[in-house]
């Protein structure tokens, strides 16, 4: 498959993928009823492995490997905090503080792993300031 099609898939999934966590963010955070949802439930698995997929099918046709990138064992690394605060945000949090803490940490994160992608650099704002 052509590597910008795929590039596309990827970055459009990050995108959904993003925005369905916010929005499932401040939904948390009001309590509301749209989080039991089916959809709601269901869809951002589905789009995270679509994104986890693509991002596997764009490293193998490129030829990166995390191991001799620093920046996508970053990446990958900074993904599994993401994974971690976003359950803690949306499920696992005691508290609303904790949650929002958390959600907002999450989002953080979640900018730290976009610069670092565009940067092709674990350290983002070294590359940015250049």
């Amino acid at each position: 498959m052509n590597i910008a099609i795929i590039k596309y898939i990827h970055i459009s999934c990050v995108l959904l993928s993003f925005t369905l966590f916010f929005l499932r963010g401040i939904w948390m955070l009001r309590s509301s009823a749209m989080l039991q949802q089916r959809w709601v439930r269901v869809l951002p698995h589905l789009i995270d492995t679509l994104l986890l997929l693509s991002a596997i099918t764009l490293a193998y046709q490129l030829s990166i490997s995390p191991l001799s990138s620093s920046w996508l064992m970053a990446k990958i690394v900074a993904l599994f905090l993401y994974i971690l605060l976003g359950t803690i945000a949306i499920k696992r949090g005691r508290t609303k503080t904790i949650r929002l803490s958390a959600w907002i940490s999450a989002q953080l994160v979640f900018l730290y792993i976009v610069a670092t992608a565009v940067a092709h650099n674990p350290l983002p704002w070294q590359a940015i300031s250049k």
